[in-house]
């Protein structure tokens, strides 16, 4: 990912000018470094491209399966149809952080510890934007929409309900009032290995009859958990249940069918007050285009010098959208007896 600079504006400050390349410096070298670290953005999102003011999504239907016809007979006709579409807007960012005239008096010509602490916390905190958005945006998948640092980001998949909603509708008229769910509950499913171990092939196997806009069913396998940050028993469990080839806790360590097929990503910022945990299919989120990140405008960094104050500013500017355009890669699951809104197991 490129930063864009942009050359000191106003007064030539001879001493400015001398901060000026090494800060830039600074600044790609930390861009360099955080760009190669894989963050959970880049393990539960499709990260893209856009050089539009938002992206829309639009799904179809598939055809049919072939019918057989009677001698000399011709084919009945099919035709492909335009199912939901979802259009995610970009949202801007800016921040920006100022070198005083004294701080840059007492550093003489070169860069003095605090100075040096600054440009790389500024593109930290880009990066840490963008990691802190998908992760509250999954966090809060089950309402409509919500407001992060100010702006207000639509949380609806194509079809206009939350990501985890227990009546998703269809698209086509054909199946009006059937809905599919992914949101469910039960209690216990979270209390011991053998019942997580168990509710997570129950899960996957209600993942993988997701039907499609025509109603048939799409396979697509679940392979990755995702927890809260908060919740260090059921984080136990899940890990035992994974890495381990036989079923824990049993006198006979039957063979744990669950073993070696599952990614867990424990969500940063997903605080809950029960245990509930996402099921995610990367092929589908992939295919189906469901977690979307967009960048359209990359860390825009310009600097100039304020001549009422004679501080050298530094200001940034970043714009992206995020949202999902289907709920079909994604399940969610609560530990309890009850919860509004979800289906029981």
């Amino acid at each position: 990912m490129a930063i864009i600079f942009s050359k000191l504006v106003g007064k030539n400050e001879p001493l400015y000018g001398k901060f000026e390349h090494p800060i830039k410096a600074l600044i790609q070298n930390e861009s360099n470094a955080l760009e190669k670290k894989k963050t959970l953005l880049d393990v539960l999102f499709n990260v893209e491209k856009s050089n539009r003011y938002a992206e829309t999504t639009m799904g179809q239907t598939d055809f049919d399966t072939f019918q057989s016809v009677k001698e000399g007979a011709g084919a009945e006709n099919d035709s492909i149809e335009l199912a939901f579409k979802k259009t995610i807007e970009h949202i801007p960012f800016m921040k920006e952080f100022t070198i005083t005239k004294e701080m840059a008096d007492d550093s003489k010509m070169g860069l003095g510890a605090n100075v040096k602490a600054k440009p790389k916390g500024f593109v930290r905190a880009y990066y840490k934007t963008r990691t802190k958005l998908a992760a509250w945006a999954l966090a809060h998948a089950t309402e409509t929409g919500g407001k992060f640092n100010k702006a207000y980001v639509d949380l609806t998949t194509g079809d206009g309900k939350p990501v985890f909603h227990s009546a998703h509708p269809y698209s086509q008229e054909k199946f009006k009032g059937k809905t599919q769910s992914n949101f469910y509950f039960k209690s216990g499913i979270c209390a011991t290995t053998t019942a997580f171990e168990k509710a997570l092939g129950q899960l996957a196997n209600k993942m993988r009859n997701y039907k499609d806009e025509n109603g048939e069913t799409m396979e697509y396998v679940p392979d990755t958990i995702i927890l809260p940050c908060n919740r260090p028993d059921l984080e136990q469990i899940v890990k035992k249940v994974v890495g381990s080839e036989r079923t824990t806790g049993t006198d006979y360590n039957d063979i744990n069918t669950q073993y070696g097929n599952w990614t867990i990503v424990i969500l940063s910022g997903w605080e809950t007050t029960d245990d509930r945990f996402m099921l995610m299919s990367s092929e589908a989120n992939e295919q189906l285009l469901g977690s979307m990140f967009y960048n359209r405008v990359t860390l825009d960094i310009r600097s100039y010098i304020d001549e009422h104050t004679r501080n050298n500013i530094w200001n940034g500017y970043c714009r992206f959208g995020i949202g999902f355009t289907t709920w079909k890669h994604l399940l969610l699951a609560v530990d309890g007896a009850t919860c509004t809104g979800a289906t029981a197991l």
